[in-house]
C-alpha cells in the first residue's frame, strides 16, 4: 500500500509538471510582468531620489540644485519651499504655483516628472524620466523555470483581531503594517508559516529563503496573491518577483519581517538582475 502511495504521488507530480497549460499561464504572467516594468512611468524610469529640507529648495538642472534635473531641463525652474510633508511649488517659469502632497499630479519637464513622496519623517521628490539609463539599456528579467511544486493551497488562519506587524525598509525606518492572518503551507514534511499586509486588492508577502545568498536578490523577494477563500490561499512562489530596489537605486523598498525569513530555499519565480 506505501508503495502503491508513493508511486501515484510520483504520477500526480509528474503530471503536473508536464502540464503545459500551468506552464503557459506562468509564462504570459511573467510577459506581462516585464512589460509593466518596461512601462514609461514604473520602476525602471525612476532617475532621482531628492530628500527636502524645510524651507527652500532649489529645482533645476543646475549642478548645486536640491532637486537636480537632467541636462537640458530648465537651469533654474524654480523654488519647493518644504512645510513637513507638503511643499509649496513657486516656479520661474513653466508648471504654475501650486502645493504637492503624496496625492499631488507630477510636477513636469518635458519627459520628466517630479513626484512627492514621504518615508517617515523623510519627505523627497523621486524623478522619473522614460530617459532613464535604467530603462533605456533594461536586458529584460531572468526566472527559474516554472515548476508545480512550488505553486501551493495554503491553509489560511485570519487573525481575530488583526495583527500588526514590523516592517524595515531599506533606510533602517520601521513602518507598522496591519496583517490580516497568515498562512501555512508544507515543504518536505515540514509546516512554514508567513504573514502578509494588504496592498490595494491583494496580499502582499515580503519574504527570504536560502537562494538569496546566489540566486535571488539578497534582501529578499516579493508575492502577490489574491484574497484567501473558503480557508485556502493560493500561494505561487514562481510569480516571486524582485523588489524595485533591484532596478534602480532610488526605491526604498520594504525588507522580510524577520518571521518571514525561510530556511530553506525556494527555487522559483525572478532570479537576480544585473549584480542584484
Amino acid at each position: 500500500m506505501k508503495r502503491f502511495t508513493l508511486l501515484l504521488a510520483a504520477s500526480l507530480a509528474l503530471a503536473a509538471s508536464a502540464d503545459p497549460m500551468y506552464v503557459q499561464d506562468i509564462a504570459q504572467w511573467r510577459k506581462v510582468r516585464e512589460e509593466k516594468l518596461k512601462a514609461p512611468d514604473n520602476w525602471l524610469s525612476v532617475a532621482g531620489l531628492f530628500w527636502l529640507h524645510e524651507g527652500e529648495n532649489k529645482v533645476g538642472s543646475d549642478p548645486l540644485s536640491d532637486v537636480v534635473l537632467p541636462k537640458g531641463g530648465p537651469v533654474h525652474a524654480g523654488v519647493l519651499n518644504l512645510r513637513g510633508q507638503v511643499a509649496d511649488w513657486k516656479p520661474i517659469s513653466g508648471p504654475a504655483a501650486t502645493t504637492l502632497d503624496e496625492k499631488s499630479k507630477p510636477l513636469s519637464f518635458g519627459s520628466v516628472d517630479l513626484f512627492l513622496i514621504v518615508r517617515g519623517p523623510k519627505t523627497g521628490i523621486r524623478m522619473k524620466d522614460p530617459n532613464a539609463e535604467t530603462r533605456v539599456h533594461f536586458t529584460g528579467l531572468k526566472w527559474y523555470e516554472a515548476k508545480p511544486e512550488w505553486r501551493f493551497k495554503g491553509k489560511w488562519t485570519a487573525y481575530d483581531p488583526p495583527r500588526t506587524i514590523r516592517i524595515p525598509n531599506v533606510l533602517g525606518q520601521v513602518t507598522d503594517e496591519v496583517a490580516p492572518g497568515y498562512v501555512e503551507f508544507t515543504v518536505k514534511g515540514k509546516t512554514f508559516r508567513l504573514d502578509p499586509f494588504i496592498e490595494d486588492d491583494h496580499l502582499f508577502f515580503i519574504f527570504k529563503d536560502l537562494t538569496s545568498t546566489s540566486t535571488t536578490y539578497g534582501a529578499g523577494r516579493f508575492l502577490y496573491t489574491p484574497f484567501a477563500k473558503d480557508g485556502s490561499l493560493d500561494l505561487d512562489f514562481n510569480k516571486s518577483e524582485n523588489p524595485p530596489c533591484v532596478f534602480t537605486a532610488y526605491a526604498t523598498c520594504p525588507l522580510p519581517p524577520k518571521q518571514n525569513v525561510l530556511p530553506f530555499a525556494i527555487p522559483a519565480g525572478e532570479t537576480r538582475y544585473g549584480k542584484h
